[in-house]
């Protein structure tokens, strides 16, 4: 008798084991082609947001960390995407490049996320693409962009250079006058900016009298407003970041510098920078963004009230901070789009005519490439340290990458479309 029980109750092990293995194998069947493995009823789409809370630039992406997290739990509280509740998981590359490459392997790798929203400086979402493209995984990137990489495992949510500087550097000449200095830290993104800004200045009549660049994190300008005041331009094209903008300003201010001679035309300076800076530094300057804080939009003003009674830790709301909230939106619509649980391949494809209400306007992503629709805008900042917009775009502009897209990993060949 106890032979036979033993007998039953083994039988009725293979059994079992025999039909986890069916359901194991019809799981991993319906999973994604890449990127993780089928999902079951309930369990949590896990999702990386992948910015610095430390290092030089983690002051500009705290917002962006703020905006992310915010965006997933309204989404959360609004029945999640198809579905499943949202887990994100954030990992600090904090503001190094070669950090970047490894947290997003580990949130890849370890975490198996499906995409991954983050990064802000070029070079880090540089450091990030050979491991994309060998983990076949999606980065959404939310900052504007030197516009000369689009890369088929990135979508671009931030600008590119003809949506912040095609019609910002004539209204420069025109309006300040035809000479210009220009100014940035010594890194891909600044450097590749400057490159166009001095072919479109040339273009529109105007001549470019120094060039200099200045360390990433660096608070040393006194050498570099010194050749400033020599070269006397008319007006000085900056797209220096992060804690260097303050400094730049500062000694600017204390060398004598005044807007009303010669302003300071950044690409990269907003609200944030403009409140560590202070009024007394600030007024007077240009700048050119997407978005404002200040935009009277029924959208902008519900992200604003939602953002500020959610964060109170001093952090302000930038462009920057609107491009994290918007590609978590996007990042949704896509997953519904392509159907859940999706491959790498549909997912991308999904994002493909996506439009969205934004806070900054009706915006969507292009059909033909990996870039967004969005506004052309810049501001001047009054005495009260705010952006007072002088021109806006009527309608969200096409993105164009400048002037031929570039795959760094396919050895520079382009495939015959992003999608």
């Amino acid at each position: 008798m106890k032979k036979s029980k033993r007998v039953l109750a083994l039988l009725a092990l293979l059994v079992m084991l025999a039909s986890l293995t069916a359901c194991g194998s019809s799981a991993a069947n319906s999973g994604p082609a890449s990127g993780g493995s089928g999902k079951t009823e309930g369990e949590k789409i896990k999702i990386g947001i992948l910015f610095s809370s430390s290092g030089t630039t983690a002051g500009v992406e705290q917002a962006m960390i703020n905006a992310s997290k915010m965006a997933f739990d309204e989404i959360n509280a609004q029945g999640g995407i198809a579905g499943h509740q949202v887990e994100y998981i954030h990992e600090d590359y904090a503001s190094d490049p070669a950090t970047a490459t490894k947290k997003i392997q580990k949130l890849i790798q370890q975490d198996e996320v499906l995409a991954t929203v983050g990064c802000y400086t070029s070079a880090s979402r540089q450091a990030t693409l050979p491991t994309l493209l060998e983990e076949n995984s999606l980065l959404v990137y939310p900052t504007y962009t030197e516009g000369e990489e689009v890369h088929p495992n990135v979508i671009y949510i931030g600008a590119m250079p003809n949506q912040q500087a095609t019609d910002y550097i004539p209204w420069l000449i025109e309006n300040e006058g035809k000479t210009a200095f220009l100014v940035g830290s010594d890194y891909v993104f600044p450097k590749t900016c400057n490159k166009q800004a001095k072919i479109l200045i040339e273009k529109f009549g105007g001549q470019v009298v120094g060039e200099e660049y200045a360390p990433l994190g660096s608070s040393d300008f006194a050498a570099i407003v010194t050749k400033i005041k020599q070269a006397k331009p008319d007006f000085i094209y900056s797209d220096l970041v992060g804690d260097s903008i303050v400094a730049f300003y500062k000694e600017y201010k204390q060398q004598g510098l005044k807007p009303e001679d010669c302003p300071i035309a950044s690409i990269a300076t907003d609200e944030m920078i403009n409140k560590a800076m202070g009024n007394e530094y600030a007024a007077g300057h240009y700048t050119s963004m997407n978005y404002f804080e200040t935009l009277e939009t029924p959208e902008n003003k519900a992200f604003v009230d939602a953002y500020y009674a959610k964060f109170k830790d001093g952090s302000t709301i930038t462009t920057l901070t609107e491009a994290a909230y918007d590609s978590c939106y996007f990042l949704k619509a896509a997953i519904e789009k392509a159907g859940y649980p999706c491959s790498t391949e549909d997912l991308i494809a999904a994002f493909a005519g996506l439009e969205m209400d934004a806070p900054q306007g009706k915006i969507k992503v292009d059909e033909e490439n990996h870039c967004t629709w969005l506004y052309s805008r810049f501001a001047k900042c009054n005495a009260d340290g705010i952006f007072a917009v002088i021109y806006e775009s009527e309608s969200a502009i096409r993105p164009e990458p400048w002037p031929q897209v570039v795959y760094p990993e396919l050895g520079g060949k382009l495939p015959a479309k992003p999608y």
